[in-house]
């Protein structure tokens, strides 16, 4: 069930507050500022949310996951854990037929694979980049338009 058809409206002390089946996700304000720009839409945990939902409607949802996957993967701190980490970046995102394989060029593709085996805490920086500008200037801007987005709005 998408989240578009579980959302109800509810109020709370005359702040409107949006509703996913028990849980509240986010008020109004945020909905809108998740419109001001793409930052302001994944500093918020449910617009991350909401977005991946829409995403997945155009099967593009690996984009998110692996930026956030990369985000997580910056934070991490023992050897061990990035080792882990970044190759389960690369098996599931990055190398050719990957389950989940996002859109890159061959170069970037190729720089991640040589160096896979003794990863850095930037290894993903490039691929990062690049994904992070399709969201921005491909998805995003259909995210505002998306029925899913205005909806939120409306309500």
């Amino acid at each position: 069930m998408s989240i578009n058809a579980s959302l109800r409206n509810t109020s709370v002390e005359s702040n409107k507050m949006w509703a996913f089946g028990a849980k509240v996700l986010a008020p109004v304000n945020d909905v809108m500022a998740w419109g001001e720009s793409f930052d302001r839409l994944l500093e918020c945990k449910t617009g991350r949310l909401v977005f991946e939902d829409f995403l997945r409607t155009e099967y593009s949802d690996e984009n998110l996951l692996f930026w956030l996957a990369c985000e997580k993967y910056k934070k991490l701190t023992r050897v061990t854990e990035t080792t882990i980490a970044a190759k389960r970046i690369y098996t599931e995102f990055v190398q050719a037929g990957a389950p989940r394989q996002i859109n890159i060029d061959c170069v970037t593709r190729e720089e991640i694979s040589k160096n896979i085996s003794q990863p850095g805490p930037n290894c993903f920086d490039r691929a990062q980049k690049l994904i992070y500008g399709l969201m921005e200037n491909d998805c995003y801007p259909r995210f505002l338009k998306s029925e899913i987005y205005q909806d939120l709005l409306e309500q």
